[in-house]
């Protein structure tokens, strides 16, 4: 290993030993040796047991198989899958009643529900982006977006559609933060006056309808603001009527600013290519820069230069005079690896070592750079370090991880439960026993959420032998869908995650679909969820009407007592049976997936994007990570080996949609197209996770990703 640098027995990278003795530990308690004498440990003590799971989840699945094989051709019976299933331990006793222990948390995490970002951690300027969307401009939002019908006119200001703009605003505060009389759309002046918010509606002075809700002002003269608070979220109402949206406003109204993304993912996993120790190095260094409170990135928009750094907290006068703080940034929470890839960044005794304890071990130290800061911009308040952990299957791996952040607290020398978890409810094994899996991790568990493309793709590889699949747009249709997205609000609210941690839901695939997003995912809050994924600012804020239009925790007083979602409807697969397709249909489908796969594949293998606004077969921008990636690549894999379709039928699809990808990117400057010749290693990549999915490990496309990444960079 020459490449390599020798500490403490473990083989490492050079320029993640670099990273971590000059930049990631200086300022910590931690010295050098004693950071790699503790992780050689730690993967010494823990790494064959890592290795141990993944046999289990192999040997699980070959079982699995075996017997939906020999029942392929018998009519599908439930209660015989689920006594099987209970035999080879998939689906495991429920043990006693219980409550979750974790200690403080942020309010952000166990308090207020509200909207939560995810962001690739490995670009910096999305990463600052995210940190900072805990403020966003409504006016903003509803004109520059769907919102609204139309479009802006012209190339400067469109005061007509700046209008639309305030009225809609106007009818939001309306709802949530009625005045005594009248409306917020007729108010041409307000006031602070002995400790009270005052507004001048038809010439009348008017409070608000609910006077508490007014919690702060902040400036003076025309230029000021005042602050509100609904549902816990915090609306503030900016005056300036030298602005030109100010100055069309009676009252000098320039904005309405609404707390929106309260949590943010930092994405170490489906959204980013780390394929080496260079690309998990510049992961880690935006990671460790946000902790630390001086990650900065500069670049240019429309001509000129500009520097992007997080947003410092913001001060008001609360209404008895005192000073109220309020923090400037979302809580950002690092999602790392699973615990299926190894990485060469770190050898031991000549073997690739797993990737998910070289992050456990750096991010969590990179959070201490938060807890001992004594000024500047801090991430928690309470002393934790938040980390999302994915793609683990059922109790045993949950404890796993449980062990392993335990270990790396020892290492750092943090206080035990400093580190908090997420658990990803996005694997068949683990929706089957979440309320175990959530034993498993009690003392420090932070949140719960359902991700309905990962969860597809773990249904289709689990039940790959039992029959073909429907087809993927029926899938949201299916009787499991709806068990696993109850099931996980069920567990979260029995086992008292509420009040202590997020129980959330799912991201919002099309960025540029505002109104459809308006109309529709108030249905997560209603599910009684905590916080949902938005792929944008813009969406967060626009999001965060949902949570004042629906009270949580209201919600979930509703929801605590009815009925458990099923089981029996959890554990039927959505298998086609005896249906026969058009070949119009089967065609259809096939060129919807490959067109999917390789518009992702191509810009992640060529150009190490691992997540990015891609345009489907209809030229609609869908936001794209490996999750919408794996459930595209199992589904064709299905359908090819049950016959639907043939390998000529895939490759002849395969080379017509690498024609229309082609064109949808040619006015990217750095795209190397895949057509005429057919046999670059995006090409390639995307023909593997088709034809060789079923052999993917519970069908995950990380392996074969990587490998022709790697191939694409040696070249």
């Amino acid at each position: 290993m020459t490449d390599h640098v020798e500490r403490a027995g473990l083989q490492v990278a050079p320029v993640l030993a670099d990273f971590v003795e000059n930049r990631l530990l200086p300022g910590l308690p931690v010295k050098a040796e004693d950071f790699w004498a503790g992780y050689a440990a730690l993967l010494r003590d823990l790494a064959p047991e890592n290795r141990r799971l993944l046999d289990v989840r192999g040997e699980m699945q070959g079982k699995i198989d075996a017997w939906l094989t020999e029942r392929r051709e018998k009519e599908w019976d439930n209660a015989a899958w689920q006594d099987f299933l209970r035999e080879i331990g998939y689906i495991l006793p429920e043990g006693p009643d219980f409550k979750v222990g974790t200690g403080p948390t942020d309010p952000e995490m166990s308090k207020v529900a509200g909207p939560q970002l995810v962001v690739p951690v490995m670009n910096a300027r999305f990463a600052l982006n995210a940190a900072n969307a805990r403020w966003g401009s409504l006016y903003d939002a509803l004109y520059g977006t769907d919102a609204l019908p139309g479009q802006p006119e012209g190339k400067g200001y469109d005061a007509k559609r700046g209008a639309l703009a305030v009225a809609r605003a106007a009818t939001f505060l309306d709802e949530a933060l009625p005045l005594a009389e009248g409306s917020h759309a007729d108010v041409t002046a307000w006031k602070v006056e002995n400790g009270k918010a005052v507004a001048t509606v038809n010439g009348r002075d008017v409070g608000l309808a609910h006077p508490e809700a007014f919690v702060g002002h902040s400036g003076e003269g025309d230029k000021r603001s005042i602050l509100l608070r609904h549902n816990g979220l915090h609306v503030e109402l900016v005056f300036d009527p030298s602005h030109p949206v100010g100055a069309a406003s009676p009252s000098g109204l320039r904005d309405v600013v609404l707390e929106s993304a309260l949590t943010a993912i930092q994405d170490f996993e489906d959204s980013i290519a780390a394929v080496d120790a260079q690309d998990k190095v510049a992961a880690y260094a935006n990671w460790l820069g946000l902790m630390k409170g001086d990650l900065e990135e500069t670049f240019e928009k429309a001509g000129k230069s500009m520097t992007r750094r997080l947003n410092p907290d913001r001060e008001f006068t609360a209404p008895d005079g005192s000073t109220l703080t309020l923090p400037g940034r979302s809580v950002q929470l690092a999602r790392n690896v699973g615990h299926l890839m190894t990485t060469n960044a770190v050898m031991q005794d000549g073997q690739e070592t797993p990737e998910g304890m070289m992050d456990a071990m750096v991010t969590s130290a990179a959070g201490m750079h938060d807890l001992l800061k004594t000024d500047g911009p801090r991430n928690s308040r309470t002393g934790s370090i938040y980390i999302v952990k994915p793609k683990m299957h059922g109790p045993e791996e949950a404890a796993f991880a449980d062990r392993t952040y335990a270990r790396v607290e020892e290492i750092l020398g943090l206080d035990m439960g400093t580190i908090k978890l997420g658990l990803m409810d996005e694997e068949r094994r683990t929706s089957a026993n979440l309320r175990e899996s959530i034993r498993a991790l009690k003392d420090r568990i932070v949140f719960i959420n359902t991700g309905f493309l990962d969860r597809t793709g773990d249904e289709i590889h689990t039940v790959m032998q039992a029959g073909p699949v429907l087809p993927k747009a029926e899938m949201k249709d299916a009787s499991w869908l709806s068990a696993y997205e109850n099931g996980n609000v069920d567990a979260g609210l029995a086992t008292g995650l509420n009040g202590k941690g997020q129980i959330g839901k799912g991201m919002w695939a099309k960025p540029d679909d505002m109104a459809d997003m308006l109309a529709t995912k108030a249905g997560h809050p209603n599910a009684g969820a905590t916080t949902a994924w938005v792929p944008s600012p813009t969406a967060a804020t626009l999001h965060a009407i949902h949570y004042h239009q629906v009270d949580v925790a209201a919600r979930q007083k509703d929801l605590a007592d009815r009925e458990r979602a099923s089981l029996d409807a959890l554990m039927t697969p959505p298998l086609m049976g005896k249906r026969n397709l058009s070949e119009g249909q089967i065609a259809r489908e096939i060129d919807l997936n490959t067109q999917s796969i390789l518009g992702y594949v191509v810009r992640w293998v060529d150009q190490g994007v691992g997540c990015s606004k891609v345009p489907d077969i209809d030229d609609v921008a869908l936001m794209e990570d490996r999750a919408t990636l794996r459930i595209s690549a199992q589904f064709l894999a299905n359908w090819l080996m049950h016959g639907i379709i043939t390998e000529e039928q895939v490759d002849e699809s395969l080379r017509r949609m690498a024609v229309a990808v082609d064109r949808q990117n040619a006015g990217d400057a750095g795209y190397r197209p895949m057509a005429p010749s057919f046999d670059g290693p995006a090409f390639k990549a995307a023909r593997d996770l088709i034809v060789k999915g079923a052999a993917q490990p519970s069908g995950y496309t990380e392996p074969l990703l990587h490998e022709w990444r790697r191939v694409a960079k040696a070249s």
